[in-house]
């Protein structure tokens, strides 16, 4: 029903034939040049093992939703090989050219896909050269490769499905190993193109994970381009996700690592860096490795609670959740509570966060609150507690409850209006949009 219909129908062109007049030529597009599944002119048709025609685009999007039939002939696809039609292909394009004076415009040749042969290819070549240390010739392979990738997803999927993450990444690792700024170009490239294979691959973990890596990827980050900042920052927090302790170990202990961290997040170069930072910082704090506590007061030394404070007053969400996330880990030792203890931001922030940002928020905030409460000094207790109800905690501590939590952040919770109670009748204040809370404690 759907093609009788559209047979019916014609890309019509209009042109001014004069100042007063229009002229309206009607255009038939020939059945043969329409693609079976949009029923636009194909651009690039391609012919698959059941004989029959389609436009690329169409037909690889009809297989990547999960489809493994020939739309037309219903039959199952076993060999999912695109044969290029060129000759309809020649017979479009001919096509165009004749009604041109109608408006209509002649389709480019379509570039031709890289196949998996050919990515295989590139990829022991460019494997053949790290392993020789040929630079010149290893950062021709990855421009050329970046080339394929940016003219067409479907080349940029076929490289990153066969393998390419592995191979640049242990090429990363080869020239960082012999020399960072002997090899520089090369190394750039290689963490360019891996930037864009994004997300990480398990196989390409081992090698950007090694010391020499990690170390090259510091280096850049202490550059003053940007670009190089950005790549590195990136590929960090993809590489640190996979919670490989050794890796966090071995990172924590580069020279400078802390301070550039810190001072990424102070200045705010740019979001991506920002974002990136936080989540690295994350990563190193929450780790299980025995170090952790040594990375959680390395961070307060350096001020991190006084710099997430400040990230807390006046930030979209995804800072907002890092921060926090962050601020509770520190607020687990004794110096970041300390630190903690001693702005006079922190009991107010923590409690506006409560229910104002995500649920990921609320659930940090009311931890941080409560670790502040029950690991400190009899007298910074009664301080957060008294701050706290004076800021509206009360009540959003007993909404908290009412719409719902897990059971940590439920104990917590409870504990904490359990610790406010005796104060509550001097000191509470009402916040106006909680005035009609049950208030049963």
């Amino acid at each position: 029903m759907q093609e009788r219909n559209h047979l019916n129908t014609y890309l019509c062109w209009r042109r001014r034939k004069n100042n007063n007049s229009k002229l309206n030529v009607e255009v038939v597009i020939p059945k043969h040049f329409m693609c079976p599944i949009s029923l636009d002119l194909m651009k690039d048709p391609v012919t698959l093992s059941t004989g029959i025609t389609y436009d690329r685009e169409s037909v690889e999007k009809w297989f990547e939703d999960g489809n493994c039939t020939c739309p037309v002939t219903n039959q199952i696809v076993r060999n999912f090989d695109m044969i290029p039609n060129h000759s309809l292909r020649i017979m479009i394009q001919d096509w165009c050219v004749e009604n041109k004076q109608h408006g209509v415009e002649r389709i480019p040749t379509p570039r031709i896909p890289i196949s998996p042969f050919e990515v295989a290819d590139l990829l022991i070549q460019v494997k053949a050269s790290a392993r020789g240390l040929d630079q010149h010739g290893c950062l021709e392979l990855v421009q050329k490769m970046k080339r394929l990738g940016c003219e067409m997803d479907r080349n940029k999927r076929c490289i990153v499905e066969n393998g390419a993450l592995g191979a640049l990444a242990s090429a990363f690792d080869a020239f960082a190993n012999d020399s960072i700024e002997g090899n520089v170009s090369v190394l750039e490239e290689i963490l360019s193109a891996l930037n864009w294979m994004f997300p990480l691959q398990f196989e390409a973990h081992k090698s950007l994970g090694s010391k020499a890596s990690l170390t090259c990827m510091v280096w850049f980050l202490k550059q003053q381009d940007l670009s190089k900042k950005e790549m590195s920052i990136v590929a960090l927090k993809e590489l640190l996700p996979f919670g490989d302790v050794k890796h966090v170990e071995a990172l924590s202990e580069i020279e400078g690592v802390y301070e550039l961290l810190v001072e990424f997040i102070n200045k705010r170069i740019t979001p991506t860096i920002t974002k990136s930072s936080m989540s690295v910082i994350w990563y190193l704090v929450s780790s299980s490795s025995p170090c952790s506590e040594k990375m959680k007061l390395a961070f307060v030394e350096l001020g991190l609670v006084y710099s997430l404070l400040d990230i807390l007053i006046d930030s979209e969400k995804s800072l907002c959740e890092k921060a926090l996330a962050i601020f509770d880990s520190l607020c687990s030792t004794p110096q970041g509570r300390e630190k903690a203890y001693g702005n006079d931001l922190t009991v107010p922030l923590l409690v506006k966060k409560i229910l104002r940002v995500s649920e990921i928020t609320t659930d940090n905030s009311v931890s941080c609150i409560w670790k502040m409460c029950k690991f400190g000094e009899k007298v910074d207790e009664r301080k957060v507690v008294v701050e706290a109800l004076q800021v509206g905690a009360f009540q959003k501590l007993l909404l908290v409850l009412q719409v719902g939590c897990d059971d940590e952040i439920k104990e917590k919770a409870t504990e904490l209006l359990k610790l406010m109670n005796p104060y509550r009748v001097d000191l509470e204040c009402i916040d106006s949009d909680y005035k009609n809370v049950k208030r049963s404690f």
